[in-house]
């Protein structure tokens, strides 16, 4: 499965997530996306065929409309890596469940 992180978030947290999981991780930044916003960034993501995008922009999920959409999207309550490094494992059973 294809996962999306949002630029926002710390790079570990995809080397962290990546050697936990077997899933395809990427990010905004390495795909060229990070010009990309909101509605865009999750219509591009949906094309290339990415089943979750996860952010640190908690207001995204108010902003956006999300009936119909066919990615998921899970918000983290913080970017901040100190804090995201103890939650990796409950952000992996997220990204299993989301999907």
């Amino acid at each position: 499965m294809k996962v999306l992180l949002d630029h926002n978030l710390p790079h570990k947290l995809r080397i962290s997530m990546s050697l936990l999981e077997n899933h395809k991780f990427v990010t905004t930044s390495f795909l060229g996306w990070s010009h990309l916003k909101n509605g865009e960034l999750l219509r591009e993501a949906e094309t290339a065929g990415i089943a979750v995008f996860v952010t640190g922009d908690r207001t995204l999920v108010h902003e956006q409309n999300l009936e119909g959409r066919r990615i998921a999207v899970i918000a983290l309550s913080t970017n901040n890596w100190p804090i995201i490094r103890d939650f990796v494992p409950q952000i992996l059973a997220a990204v299993n469940r989301a999907a």
